[in-house]
This record gives C-alpha cells, structure tokens and sequence, in this order.
C-alpha cells in the first residue's frame, strides 16, 4: 500500500513537471511583431560603458537611464515601465554605485505630482520584495504616489526548473515554514525572509523584460503640435548593485511602441487588474526607410537563427553577451564560422555577480567549445571589475543589409525558450545610423581604443572538461540561475 502510495505521488509530481513544461503561454507573449518602417533618426542607439582609466580609476559613461529620465520629464499623458530589477541590493562594501532606484522612484513620483491625470503603469517582477518577504520602498512610494504598480504573476508562466519546480508546485509552496526565518539572500544584514520565499526563488523564473513607452509633443514640419510616442528598449536594470554595468539600449520613435504596449498589456492582463485605456489615434507616427520589429520570448531565439544562417562568405557576425549558452545558436553561430562568414564575440567572463565570485559557467565552457573548434575563432572577454559586461548585442551584416538585435534577453535556454519574460528589438536595412553607432560601440570594445575595454582569450581561458559538463547539464535541466 504504501508502495503504490508513493509511486502514485511521484507520478503525480512528474505529470505536474511535465504539464508546466509545455502548458499554454498567457495570450500575447511569445510575439513577432510587425515590421514597421520608420525614419532613419527615430532610432538611436544608446550605451553604459565601465572601464579602467589610465590612472586605474573605474569610470562610467553613461547614456541610458539619462535617457530614460528624459523621457519621463517629456511625457504628457502616458508612461508604462516594465523593469526586472528595481531595488537598492547592493554588493560588496566599497563599490561606487548610482542610486538608480530612487532616481527612477522619484521622477515618476516628481511627475505624477505634475501632471495628476498621467497614467503612469509600473510592471515588475516579485524579485524585488523578495517574492514577498520584503516591502519594497520603492514600490510603496510608487502607490502611495498614485501610480498603478503591477507584479508579474510568474505562476502563469512554464518552469525553466522543472526537476525542482514541480515539487514546489505540488508540496513546497503549500508548507508552513515561513516562519523559519533565514538570512536575506541579496542584502547583508538586511531583514531575514521565511523559507517559503527561498522555495521561490528556487525556481529561477522571471519577468526580464527592460522597457519604457511613454508620449512626447513633438512639432512637425509645418509648426503644428502633435503627440507622439518613443519606446526604449534596454538589457539595463534601475537597479543600485547593477548601476555600473555596462549596458546597451535602442530608443525607437515611431510605430513600435503599438506592439510594445499590446506585450505588456498581456502581462497585465495575467499579473493585475488596473484601467489599460489608450486612445491610439491621438498619435502620429512617421514613416521612413528603416524597418524595426518588436521580438518577445522564443521569437527571439528564432529570428536570431534564422538571421545568422543567412550568412555566407564576406558577411559578418558581431556578438557580445553577458550569458552565452542556448545550443541552437551555438552550433548556428559554428556552422556560419565553417562557412566563411567574419565572426567576432566578446563575452562576460561571468567571474562576479553583485559582490560574489562566480566560476566562469556557462561563457567559459562556450567560448572554449568555439576554441576547440577553431584555434584562430575570434573572441576576446569583456575586461571587468568588479562590474559586469551585461550587454546584450547581436549585429549581423548580409551583403547590403545590416540586422541588429538589442534587449533584455541573454542567449540562453531560460530567456529564449519561453520561460522568462523577455523583450528584444530588430533594427534592420542598408546604412542605418543607430546600427552604424552599435558597431562603433562594439569596435572600440574589441580593439581596446583609448581604454582597456576587452582582454585577450587567454586570459580566462579554462580548459576545464568538469566545467564543460556542468554548463551542459545545468542548460539542459534548468538548474541554474543563467
């Protein structure tokens, strides 16, 4: 009896971890959106980029958030933000960090005070409050403030953790044990959280989305006023501990920012239940010859292959990224190198994360995989410090066409295979400005101009078969916070 007992639970735990594996998506994610065709100058690519100067100083040039904030003084009526992480946890004692949080925290609060009728969403995840055993200062002055705050609800989305998560959808979160207080996973000496909140995080899920819209007045050509709305899209967190990362970003315009609100509103529609009106005749877009198109989860990963095995001799790959590891954009990425096509990667060497040693996995057993291949593969490592390279580019040249990939979404299985939430653009065409502006963001990286910006292979180059085994697992299952 008992056998039959246990076995009949562990089929049921199985059959949990199964059916959150390949359950219906939430209407509305996983989109490829319209390719649009704007104007040359609605689409401006933007960086955060930290280095050792000649003195050994660390120093920040920072395009991004600056951005971001002016987009909220120039909004007239409407602002929606849907960032991953927004908290003041920090790392280790001693670093410089920008305040990025409050700054955020109170220009929305500094424009709600200003215009009283905005309507102002704020979309993010439950890292933030510690999957609830925190409040979040933050998120408290955003409602006391007025504005709609809405926590993505991660239980409608499929388990990148399935071994673990279907155990904790079937027992774990059902325990009484937060009670059980432990230490503060992310801040020392910060409040303890129950043990429930530590089975949360155990499943490794998130909204990783990093994007704001928001309406301008703009003048046309004949004098006359008119609204319009810009979206940037970003890989770059408000978040304190990430301030000096390095970080790119594509603020857009014109047309894109329709698919963009349609994304978010799907994630409303699951997460929360606040007024998503929206007249959209009220603004005019503009059309040019550059085409830009709104990739979400999964669509990702396959617009980013389709692209790359296009390629062929003369044509060239251009790639850097916090977290390489998602095997069908490795063996793409081999296979257009067997052909002849120019690729050059730079990679996080993934040795620091927020105050913590890390071991190099997964870049370190894909860079050496690409090696292994190629003696001569070109690819160098973001020279860090502390900070991370977290940078999410691809640039793809095919004869007379330029294709650029910018947003939230590290080229792994969590983030492009319909588990996280993620948000990416496609910037596409012959002699795009903001494409032209990402290769020279990309060159001075790789060729070291003025600064230290990239190292040599060697110097994290880790021939380690353990390693290798690990990342292959740890990709494979989903055990693993990449």
């Amino acid at each position: 009896m008992k056998k039959k007992l246990a076995i009949t639970i562990i089929a049921g735990i199985f059959l949990v971890g199964i059916f959150n594996i390949y359950k219906p998506l939430p209407d509305g994610l996983s989109t490829e959106g319209n390719i649009f065709n704007v104007p040359n100058d609605s689409v401006i690519f933007l960086s955060d980029l930290t280095y050792l100067n000649s003195d050994n100083e660390r120093v920040s040039d920072q395009e991004i958030f600056d951005e971001v904030f002016s987009m909220i003084e120039k909004a007239e009526n409407f602002i929606l933000i849907d960032m991953f992480l927004f908290n003041d946890f920090k790392g280790k004692e001693g670093d410089s960090y920008r305040k990025l949080s409050s700054e955020l925290t109170q220009k929305l609060i500094d424009k709600k005070n200003e215009k009283p009728k905005i309507n102002i969403i704020f979309i993010t995840d439950p890292f933030n409050q510690v999957y609830g055993g925190v409040e979040s200062e933050q998120l408290s002055r955003l409602t006391s403030a007025g504005i709609d705050v809405v926590e993505t609800n991660l239980y409608k989305l499929r388990d990148s953790n399935p071994i673990y998560s279907s155990v904790w959808r079937s027992v774990l979160q059902f325990l009484p044990v937060d009670f059980i207080k432990l230490p503060n996973p992310f801040v020392e000496e910060g409040p303890k959280v129950g043990l429930k909140k530590y089975f949360s995080l155990l499943n490794f899920k998130a909204n990783h989305r990093k994007v704001i819209v928001a309406d301008y007045t703009s003048v046309d050509s004949e004098g006359n006023q008119m609204l319009k709305m810009s979206s940037l899209v970003t890989s770059a967190n408000p978040h304190d501990g990430s301030s000096a990362h390095s970080n790119v970003a594509v603020k857009i315009n014109d047309y894109i920012w329709r698919d963009i609100l349609e994304s978010e509103f799907a994630v409303i529609n699951f997460s929360g239940d606040i007024d998503m009106t929206l007249n959209y005749d009220l603004y005019k877009d503009s059309d040019g010859d550059v085409k830009v198109q709104l990739l979400t989860e999964k669509k990702i990963k396959k617009s980013i292959v389709d692209s790359i095995d296009q390629t062929n001799s003369g044509d060239y790959i251009k790639l850097l990224m916090f977290y390489f590891s998602d095997r069908e954009i490795v063996k793409s990425i081999k296979k257009a190198h067997a052909r002849g096509v120019d690729v050059e990667i730079v990679l996080d060497p993934n040795k620091d994360a927020f105050g913590r040693e890390k071991n190099g996995v997964p870049n370190v057993a894909v860079a050496r995989e690409f090696k292994k291949l190629d003696s001569d593969f070109k690819l160098r490592w973001c020279n860090t410090n502390g900070e991370q390279c977290h940078s999410k580019i691809l640039i793809v040249g095919r004869g007379d066409t330029e294709e650029m990939f910018v947003g939230s979404a590290n080229f792994t299985k969590r983030n492009i295979h319909d588990y996280n939430l993620e948000t990416n653009v496609k910037v596409s065409g012959n002699s795009v400005q903001a494409i032209q502006q990402a290769k020279k963001y990309f060159d001075k990286i790789w060729n070291n101009k003025d600064a230290n910006y990239s190292l040599d292979y060697q110097e994290h180059e880790d021939e380690s078969w353990l390693k290798y085994i690990q990342y292959r697992i740890m990709e494979k299952t989903g055990m693993s916070s990449f």
